[in-house]
């Protein structure tokens, strides 16, 4: 079983094209079946200690996963039965059920047992699970102690993360086969999936070309879309000043402590000197630089910087006096962030001087902020973030319990399973700040990184912690 962090994430589609490049390679189904099947029995037989396993199989290739599996832990001696929802409906199915030579007790008659396998049906289904069925599942996998899904837990969109009103059951572990689906890390559908881990099935590497990277992304990916790995925060150099570490410049609005919670991420996110344009803030940090706002001041701050970044956005407002630092950010020639406020005033005009610029900008909407200023999506979040980029001309941190970051060259990066006490005022303004300290550092795959940091510090925290709480945290995950 491996961990999920830097792992590909392929749609049923580009599942399916994987299976037929291995088949193309020299690489029957039927293998990858075996392999699939033979994973989840050692996984199984590892997790259950001895306890009796009760393996349910519908009619599809993900019901032959659950045949082979049954036989293998069989001729290994573990206890183990199978429930059939119905008899197999594909070549495969039928080859793997004839491995079996137990006891089959039908699926709505099954007596419960300790561990459940569900292997009724997987990526394939493309519709809800029938009440019935549905009810059925549920039942046995409440009497059970743990229950583990083959590939997906039955019943769940694929592609898009969706779950079923009244969606009943909750895997304990599922076991993504090959390549992680979006459902694994796009809730609600990932709540439903417990921990998720990879079974390596031997698929070769994907065909579609590889994608044009930026500057500090050293190496062609095959894959556009995957998960968000660790990344490497590098200490400053030996003779590094606090411009080398890069500078960032946070530019305040109406609300006062948004600008600061932005200010102090970028301090201990690594940033070397952070200058906020506000200075209604008087008090500590004292090594923040604080000033009145212009335009002439945020020049003369920049020139000559090469290392620098901006933030605009957190507690900006919306008037006029907004929008004209908004239109002054954009103007500038540094990495800029824009979260927030800001996010409402952008329209295509803005998007067209964006695309323009020779360096990056980052925009962060949260849900409400993204439907407002994209529309509501009409697919999956990394498909409908990856629109946002291409649209914006932006790198898109669509943010949320599966925080999506795409770029407009068509990559994504998701970050799983982020850290529910994250759901507190100010902690966007924090990850604001923390992207603008790694876009002036010197950091590889920064909007990323910094993405990693911000939920590292959350969970390091524990519960029931505020933004003023998080952006000193980030200083203990870089150390």
């Amino acid at each position: 079983m491996i961990p999920i962090e830097g792992q590909p994430i392929l749609t049923a589609a580009a599942m399916r094209a994987a299976e037929e490049r291995a088949v193309a390679a020299g690489t029957p189904l039927a293998t990858l079946m075996d392999r699939a099947g033979q994973g989840v029995a050692e996984a199984a037989r590892r997790l259950a200690a001895g306890a009796e396993v009760l393996v349910l199989c519908g009619p599809g290739n993900n019901g032959g996963d659950g045949w082979i599996a049954a036989a293998t832990l069989a001729a290994a001696g573990h206890p183990v039965r199978v429930a059939a929802l119905a008899d197999p409906a594909t070549d495969l199915a039928r080859a793997a059920r004839a491995r079996w030579t137990g006891p089959v007790e039908s699926f709505d008659d099954a007596a419960p047992a300790p561990i459940v396998i569900d292997a009724l049906f997987g990526t394939g289904l493309s519709r809800p699970l029938d009440p019935a069925v549905a009810r059925r599942l549920a039942n046995l996998s409440a009497e059970a102690r743990l229950t583990i899904a083959v590939d997906l837990p039955s019943g769940l969109d694929s592609d898009t993360g969706a779950t079923p009103a009244d969606y009943p059951v909750i895997a304990d572990l599922t076991l993504a086969l090959g390549a992680l689906k979006p459902a694994h890390i796009l809730y609600p559908a990932a709540e439903r999936c417990g921990n998720v881990r990879l079974l390596d099935i031997g698929l070769p590497p994907a065909v579609t070309p590889a994608l044009s990277r930026g500057p500090s992304l050293r190496t062609p990916d095959p894959y556009p879309d995957r998960t968000i790995a660790s990344p490497n925060l590098p200490s400053p150099a030996s003779q590094a000043h606090k411009y080398s570490r890069g500078l960032v410049v946070v530019i305040g609005g109406v609300m006062a402590g948004a600008g600061a919670l932005a200010a102090e991420a970028a301090m201990h996110a690594g940033a070397g000197y952070v200058l906020l344009f506000d200075p209604r803030t008087p008090g500590p940090p004292h090594s923040l630089v604080r000033r009145r706002w212009s335009r002439e001041a945020m020049a003369t701050a920049l020139d000559g910087k090469p290392h620098a970044a901006i933030v605009v956005g957190p507690g900006l407002g919306k008037d006029d006096a907004a929008r004209d630092k908004l239109d002054a950010a954009i103007a500038a020639d540094a990495p800029l962030v824009i979260d927030g406020d800001a996010l409402h005033l952008l329209d295509d005009a803005a998007f067209t001087r964006i695309r323009a610029r020779r360096a990056p900008v980052v925009l962060t909407p949260h849900a409400g902020e993204f439907a407002a200023v994209f529309g509501a999506p009409a697919a999956g979040k990394i498909d409908a973030a990856r629109g946002a980029a291409a649209r914006s001309g932006a790198i898109v941190v669509y943010k949320g319990p599966d925080t999506v970051v795409a770029h407009p060259d068509g990559r994504t990066r998701t970050m799983p399973d982020a850290c529910s006490w994250l759901s507190t005022a100010g902690t966007g303004d924090v990850l604001a700040g923390t992207i603008a300290a790694l876009l002036a550092g010197n950091t590889t795959d920064p909007v990323e990184a910094a993405v990693w940091l911000h939920v590292e510090a959350a969970r390091n925290l524990g519960p029931a912690f505020t933004a003023d709480d998080l952006a000193p945290a980030l200083a203990s995950v870089r150390a």
